[in-house]
């Protein structure tokens, strides 16, 4: 990546869901100033932090109709079969899944893997362990969206909350038709993504890889 391109990432716009924080530490900075330099200067680094957690630059698709594409930025934790998550009403049948962890240097937007149709949206309550771990797909706080394909098959993505991560924000709703690499929401603070692939849909993928949410590919259909 070019110094170009890294510094359009880093001062792209923020995200909606930033302003309340961004606002919250302009007029801790502003207050400051009547009250003591170190409150002022911490204004200014909670604020100067929100700007660079809440970007949300923009992305570019691949133009192919087979590609799932990675939900998030982050590198991948594991490539594992695994069942969906009960409440999304997947079936009990193991699929594979890509689990992508976020840090909180990473862009924290999340998008759509694939073009489909929201046919489930299940929000459940959890624990707040570190994302990295396996078991914080089954004991963490999560959002889990199914999306039904064009030719009929599912894909399932799955928002989880982390350690530091306690607010977890979707703008999809069910019966919603999605272009993939579309904005859905945002995890903030750390957190991790999941992707349970269609059956039979190998990933392309390996722990350790790093992902660009909404280009890159992490399998084909």
């Amino acid at each position: 990546m070019s110094l170009a391109q890294s510094l359009r990432i880093v001062l792209s716009k923020p995200h909606r869901a930033g302003y309340p924080f961004i606002g919250g530490g302009l007029v801790a900075a502003f207050a400051g100033l009547f009250v003591a330099g170190w409150v002022a200067a911490l204004g200014v680094v909670f604020t100067l932090f929100c700007l660079y957690f809440f970007r949300d630059p923009e992305r570019v698709a691949p133009v192919r109709g087979d590609a799932v594409l990675a939900p998030a930025d982050g590198h991948v934790t594991s490539v594992m079969a695994a069942v969906p998550p009960a409440e999304l009403g997947l079936g009990p049948e193991p699929r594979l899944r890509v689990a992508i962890f976020l840090s909180v240097l990473d862009v924290h937007v999340n998008r759509m893997p694939v073009a489909g149709t929201v046919t489930r949206i299940a929000y459940r309550h959890g624990k707040f362990l570190n994302a990295s771990l396996d078991k914080a797909s089954d004991d963490n706080e999560r959002n889990a969206i199914a999306l039904r394909l064009a030719d009929g098959r599912d894909l399932a993505v799955v928002q989880i909350a982390g350690l530091i991560a306690r607010r977890i924000l979707c703008d999809a709703h069910e019966g919603d038709s999605v272009a993939a690499g579309a904005r859905f929401g945002i995890i903030r603070f750390g957190s991790r993504t999941d992707v349970y692939l269609p059956h039979g849909v190998l990933p392309l993928v390996s722990v350790g890889q790093t992902m660009i949410g909404g280009e890159t590919v992490i399998a084909t259909l």
